[in-house]
């Protein structure tokens, strides 16, 4: 049901994690409420997830006063116009998703905040089993793994046969290497693989093969192996034509570009890749790297290469992926990573920010509680 005046219940201002300078954050407890639109809605926060790039797009371009953060997970407590005449979401909804933060054009919108302004059609509604901690370990994981297959990689011609929910993979389906397949990115693109009806392989440290094998993986290989491209070549019988880099390293594109049959195929990083790699199989093999901030549509307002025009096509495959995820979601066929839960409230997300720059975490998610 419609609020005439949300803002009437809700206090006039908030706690929220600003960046204070390059690399630097600050917590404030005056900061103004978000706006919301008519196709957001109010999201009080309970749990926030710690990215990677919640570090690096730190130092790397910093937005002093803009809140930070990406992913979030809490309670509905407003609707937007649009979202209340839908009437897929209420007010109550336990629900997750991700924000663009740190964004110049819109400094008051970030994850790291009391209150969350998020796009209705860019969360999902939570299972009663599932905790806050969980979801908030799911909105850039399912943005990325969904742009990057997808979109970018194009496994199946649409998005159809993710939302069929095909469990079962057949003998004739298309392999599909997801290198770092460990990584919260990793075991989300190995089970969207799976669920649409394709062969996932993965490759990860030894330790974490089990859990590559859980989320769905066929068959895993140590990415430390200097035979891994010469097995995963064998393995797939030199078919292998798709391949997404959760990790995009050097020696990642390296080691997908190996494993590639010789008919060549796409290549999908998360960053961007090297150019004396691509060039060693320019004529068969189509490298691309996704910023998965231009799934809200707007331009993406980063410094150097990893600013991004707006794109509208992007806004629609993301509402379209998210609402198949949902589906999926609701007939139990969703699980999250595992996650790491830090201590210390407000304070200890910023601990975590400083914590993954230093430590690269495998096999588990990092987040907070800030209920």
């Amino acid at each position: 049901m419609p609020a005439v005046d949300p803002f009437s219940v809700l206090p006039k201002q908030q706690t929220t994690i600003v960046v204070a300078g390059p690399g630097k954050l600050e917590i404030k407890h005056d900061a103004p409420m978000p706006e919301m639109t008519p196709s957001t809605v109010i999201v009080k926060t309970a749990a926030l997830a710690i990215n990677p790039a919640d570090a690096k797009m730190l130092d790397y371009s910093a937005v002093p006063g803009a809140i930070h953060g990406y992913d979030y997970a809490g309670t509905i407590v407003a609707l937007g116009s649009e979202v209340a005449a839908e009437g897929r979401l209420s007010v109550g909804d336990r629900v997750a998703g991700l924000v663009h933060g740190m964004n110049k054009l819109k400094p008051e919108i970030g994850a790291f905040a009391e209150y969350v302004s998020g796009c209705a059609d860019l969360m999902l509604k939570l299972p009663d089993g599932m905790s806050f901690e969980e979801g908030a370990s799911l909105g850039t994981g399912v943005a990325t793994a969904a742009l990057g297959l997808f979109k970018e990689l194009k496994v199946t011609p649409s998005l159809e046969p993710l939302a069929d929910g095909k469990v079962s993979a057949q003998e004739e389906s298309e392999f599909v290497l997801v290198s770092g397949g460990s990584t919260a990115t990793g075991t989300r693109a190995i089970q969207l693989l799976k669920l649409a009806g394709l062969r996932p392989i993965a490759t990860s440290s030894p330790r974490n093969f089990d859990l590559c094998y859980h989320f769905g993986a066929e068959k895993v290989f140590d990415y430390k192996s200097p035979d891994c491209a010469s097995e995963i070549r064998r393995y797939t019988q030199g078919e292998l034509a798709f391949a997404l880099d959760c990790v995009s390293q050097a020696d990642t594109t390296q080691l997908c570009f190996s494993a590639i049959g010789r008919a060549g195929g796409k290549y999908c990083a998360l960053e961007p890749f090297r150019e004396s790699v691509a060039k060693t199989r320019e004529l068969t093999l189509r490298p691309s790297w996704l910023m998965v901030l231009t799934i809200f549509g707007g331009p993406v307002a980063l410094d150097g290469e990893y600013g991004r025009e707006a794109s509208a096509e992007d806004r629609e495959f993301g509402r379209q992926a998210f609402k198949a995820v949902q589906g999926l979601m609701d007939r139990g066929l969703i699980e999250a990573h595992p996650v790491k839960n830090l201590k210390g409230g407000w304070k200890g997300v910023v601990e975590g920010v400083e914590r993954i720059r230093s430590q690269a975490m495998s096999g588990q998610k990092l987040v907070c509680s800030v209920a």
